[in-house]
Formats: C-alpha cells, structure tokens, sequence
C-alpha cells in the first residue's frame, strides 16, 4: 500500500498503520526464562535455608540429604533446559511436563523432631491468629463467666449527652435499625437526631411542635421505623414520617356522648400509646376519657376498636399505660384504681385476664413492658414500685420491689436485650441528690448495678437490643447515651470520631444564585467565578453583610432623634432643658422684639405695606408734666 492511500485511509477511517503486521510474540522463549527465573531464585532459597540452620543444627541427616538431592536435581534440570531450548516446540512441551518446579518443602511445626529431644520445634513461628485448645477452653470460660454474671453485659464505659433543653424529656424512641433518635420534653418540642449524620457538636438536625402548646408523652417508631407516634397532652394523637411531616391525624370524638364507644375518637387528654409488633399500620392509644382504642393509619374517619376498663363495681375507670404483648395478640392497660387488665385484640367485651389490686389505688401506672420471651409483664406504679408478673399466674406478682420514688407520669422500665435484667429510673428534687438508672436480676429481683445519671430525676430510660446502648431521659433536659466501644455496635459511635465542624461566618453572606440559562441577556445574572472574591465583595455590602446603622450624630435625620434620646418625650425633654430664658413677665418677653420688629418688619407689615393707613396717635401729657385733679370722693370728708 502507498503512502498516498494509506493517507486516505487514515483520513476516511480514523487511524493510521494500516496494513502492517502484528507484532510477534515468542511464547516459548517467554516461558523458558521465567522458568530459569524460577529456579534460580529457589536455588537462592535454598542456599540460605542451608546457611541459617547450619549452626543451630536444626535439621536432621535425613532432610539434609533431602535438600541436597533437589539442589543436584535442580542442577541437572537447568542443564537440560540450557540444552534443550533450541528444540521444536513437541520437544519442549514433553519437557516442561517432565521437569516440575516445586518449592521447597517446610519443616513441620509444632512436632517433635525426634525422640531424644521431643520438646524441640522446627518451623517459622506461629500465626498471629493461631489459637490453641488451650486458648479456645479459655474464650469459652470467659463467655461462661459473662453469661453467669450479666452485670458485664452492660454498655456503660462511655456516654455522650444530647441537649434537648431546659425542660424535662419526658419522651425517647428509637428506630428499629438504631440509626435515628427523637426526644420530645415538657417544652412541647421534638426533636430528631441522626447518629450517622452529626459530628462531635451532636447538635439535632430538625426542631419542631406538632402538637402545639401540649406536653409530648410518647414517642415510638413503626416495626419499620417508617412512621412515628406522637402522644401528646392533647386528645389527637399524630402520626409522622422520619423528616418530622404529619401524615395522619387521630379524629376527636363528640365530648357530649355519654357512650365512649359511639364516637370516633377520644375526647379527652390522652396518656399513652404505642405501635403494634406485628402490624405496621396499627397502633394503640389510651385516654382520660375511660377507653383504649386502636388505630389504623391508613384510615383517618375513627378507630377501629374500642376497650372500657371497668373498675369492680363496673364504673368506668382511667388507663395511665397501655401497651401490646410480644405477639401482638394481647392489649394491656394499666388504670388509675390500680388495677391491670388485658384483652384479646380480637375481644373487647371482656378481659381475658386482670388484677384488681396491682398496685395501690389512685396512683398512676406509669409504665407497662413485657419481657422478650413473652411470659414475664414489668409495671412501674405510681406507689414508687416494680412489679413482675407471670401470664400463666396473673393473680400475684413474681417479685416486687419499693421504694424507688416517682414523680413524673411517664417513668419506664424495660428489659435489657437477653431477658435477665430489668432498668428503671429513680426521682429526686431539686438540689436532693443524684437521679439513678438501677438494674435489677429478673429471676430474684436483687439490684446488681447503678448509673448516677444527673442531679436530676431519671424519666425515661431504653435498650436498644441491636445497638446494645442505652437512652435515658432526665428530669433538666438531657438525654444521655451510654455505650461500650467493644460490646455496642455503631449509634453513638459512628458521631463521637467525627471532628466539629468549623463554622464560616462569611458564608451566611452569600446569596443564591438562580441559573436562568434562557433568559435574555439583560436579565441574566452574571456568573459566580471565584466564591471567595464573592465573600469579599459581599463583606464590603453594608446591605449583605447586615451591617448595623451607626448612631445618628446631631439632631438627627431621616425621620430619626438622634444620640439623646429615640422618643419624642426624651427630644422635648432635652430642648427644655437647654432652653435658659426667664419667661416669668410675659410682657417683657413680648416687647424685647418690638424694636427689631419695627427696624426690620418681616411677618405682619410686609404684607400691609401697600394698603396699611399711617398711624396717628392722640398725643397724651404725662403724668408728671400736669398733675391730676383728686377727685369728688377723696375731697369730702368722711
């Protein structure tokens, strides 16, 4: 091909070099020198294995003849091969198949060498992570001793504190995954923190008030941590999604119904509520109208089904706490005659089992919580007890402790992730000591363990079974996390290693830029090349950087007073007080300007010049001149 058509092609197709033969690769030249590489470098190898065990007179006769049979071996094949590389290509195929490369094998570890000296061991060292059955007996001890004593369980070597505010957390819940957490006080906020998005500021990435001027009560994720349940001191319970957006609203019902189940909704201050295990769209809720309704999400015109505690003699009676068991299959409410009562989620006409004198009468049952494995309820009374009870002998409580002083609604207790203890809180006063979060042993109810938490009353406490960290809130607006760097998984440690970030102040200057790209040229704006050269510009701007208006000078301007005072009052005040002339004899005042009025006419007499008679005035004798005649009266005598 000329050099003329191979232009044309490379101009029509692209490229050039077309035309000229590939390049040629010699496989058997290549596969001949790496395997003379091989062998030289196990040649190598092998010579310093000799050097290194020579003096410490590790090997035996045996494997010394050994090696010394595959050096010569090795000799006679690097021989063959130098001979044998200018063969045919059948001839060296026969010969690579023949003459393999084997490395060297090593020494046995972790065997004796012989009889006489047995203790004595050949070989590299061990592994790092080569455990003997010596080690394995002694992890399976340690596992043991743990599950014997789960006091060693409990995550509580760190902690990291959330501001929620001044206010007491009267709300906690976490989603299913760990990931986010919501607080919500007696300040009517919520709260919503994000372990894997905050830094080491743990500030909250979204504030809000969904319901209002009302204290929130309970918060809890959806099995699905799609949705959350806000209880609040309201008569509407609320739904919302995981960014703080309502989704659905409770219907109030009609207040003047004296049939509780006749209307939609409730139509009193609710207490309690809480998410169904099972069903995602279900939840539960307790009011101080006398009922227990559940709800469905997906449907906002009323309840699906309605529960009336009744007391003994058959009056209705108020739930504080309600709750569903672990299989969802049972509703239990704790009310305020101090009796507990549960139903079958499918029957609410009678309770399927009850306990009239639970705890004392009139208090309120703050709390309700059944174990994991079903069988064991956890109350928390308002008569400063912590009872358990067993589903299949519901007449008398397991254990029972007193004494732990409560003074809030919404006190908790739960259960930690294997079913062997059970955390609740303590209430102080003001300026009266520590509140305390204490962990008691489930089968004997004897107290294993505290956390001094605050000098503040302990309300809300949770333990997260996947995380293994527990969330407490306090009675001074905190919310406290505790978790162990070796037996929790991620939470509150995936925001602890990340560095604060460092706030521009010149950033807050900055406007948005509006991208127009088919608008007409004078409209357009200019585009930003430099966002620092922009700061600087900006921080110049007295309008975008907010620059405060310096105090007015003088008597003021603009409609504004100036230095002395921002009120009408203060002005007058000041020019009264500068004003010094004696206004005493009002006459004088007058006449000291009637000499200057009459030289130099300037208001009154400009304006008569043309029309103005002269003026003509009797002339008068004084006094002193001619005096005057007494008269009549004075003369005659009296």
């Amino acid at each position: 091909m000329g050099d003329q058509e191979e232009s044309d092609v490379a101009a029509t197709m692209g490229f050039s070099g077309f035309g000229k033969k590939a390049r040629t690769f010699d496989l058997e030249a290549m596969f001949e020198q790496t395997r003379r590489t091989a062998i030289e470098r196990s040649r190598k190898a092998l010579a310093s294995e000799q050097e290194n065990l020579k003096p410490k007179e590790a090997l035996l006769p045996q494997q010394v003849g050994s090696h010394s049979v595959l050096c010569s071996s090795v000799t006679k094949k690097v021989s063959s091969s130098s001979g044998s590389s200018n063969s045919g290509s059948s001839e060296s195929d026969e010969s690579t198949d023949e003459e393999t490369i084997d490395p060297p094998m090593p020494p046995r570890q972790g065997k004796p060498v012989s009889a006489e000296d047995p203790d004595e061991l050949i070989g590299p060292p061990l592994p790092p992570g080569y455990k003997d059955s010596d080690d394995d007996d002694d992890d399976e001890d340690l596992q043991e001793e743990e599950e014997e004593n789960p006091v060693k369980r409990i995550p509580d070597s760190h902690e990291i504190t959330l501001q929620h505010g001044s206010k007491t957390v009267s709300a906690l819940g976490l989603d299913p995954s760990g990931a986010r957490l919501v607080t919500g006080g007696y300040d009517y906020d919520v709260k919503f923190w994000d372990f894997a998005g905050m830094d080491a500021s743990l500030q909250a990435f979204r504030s809000l008030q969904p319901c209002e001027c009302h204290q929130i009560k309970t918060l809890q994720y959806s099995s699905t941590g799609d949705v959350i349940l806000v209880v609040a001191g309201s008569s509407q319970a609320k739904v919302l999604d995981r960014d703080g957006f309502q989704v659905m609203e409770c219907v109030k019902g009609d207040q003047y119904m004296v049939d509780m189940a006749k209307t939609k909704g409730h139509t009193s201050m609710l207490h309690n509520g809480c998410w169904h295990p099972k069903i995602k769209e279900e939840f539960l809720t307790c009011s101080n109208d006398g009922t227990v309704r559940t709800w469905d999400v997906n449907s906002e015109k009323g309840h699906k089904n309605v529960f009336k505690p009744r007391s003994m003699q058959g009056k209705r009676v108020i739930p504080t706490a309600c709750t569903y068991s672990r299989d969802g299959k049972l509703i239990a409410a704790g009310c305020q005659d101090g009796s507990i009562q549960l139903w079958d989620r499918n029957v609410n006409v009678h309770t399927k089992f009850h306990c009239r004198q639970a705890h004392a009468p009139g208090t309120d049952t703050s709390c309700l919580a059944f174990s994991y494995c079903g069988t064991v309820l956890a109350t928390r009374g308002g008569d400063d007890t912590l009872k358990t009870w067993d589903m299949r002998n519901f007449k008398k409580p397991l254990n029972v402790v007193s004494g732990l002083t409560s003074f809030f609604p919404m006190a908790d207790c739960c259960f930690s992730p294997d079913d062997k203890l059970i955390v609740t809180g303590t209430s102080v006063k003001k300026d009266s000591g520590s509140g305390k979060l204490l962990f008691f042993e489930r089968e004997t109810f004897q107290k294993v363990y505290e956390i001094e938490v605050t000098d503040a009353s302990v309300v809300r406490c949770l333990w997260h079974p996947k995380l293994n960290q527990i969330m407490v809130g306090t009675g001074n607006g905190l919310a406290k996390v505790y978790y162990d760097p070796v037996k929790s998984q991620r939470g509150a440690k995936l925001c602890v290693v990340k560095t604060k970030r460092k706030d521009k102040q010149a950033e807050t200057l900055t406007q948005d830029y509006i991208i127009t790209p088919h608008a007409l040229p004078m409209f357009r704006e200019p585009r930003q090349r430099s966002t620092r050269k922009q700061l600087e510009k900006d921080r110049l701007d007295p309008l975008k950087s907010h620059k405060p208006e310096p105090p007015v000078a003088g008597p003021g301007r603009g409609g504004r007073v100036g230095t002395h005072g921002g009120t009408l009052s203060s002005f007058i005040v000041k020019n009264i007080a500068l004003d010094k002339t004696d206004d005493s004899n009002p006459r004088e005042a007058i006449l000291r300007h009637a000499k200057d009025a009459e030289e130099n006419p300037y208001w009154v007499a400009p304006a008569y010049s043309v029309t103005q008679p002269n003026t003509v005035f009797a002339e008068v004798e004084s006094d002193e001149d001619e005096p005057h005649d007494e008269p009549e009266w004075k003369k005659r005598k009296i």
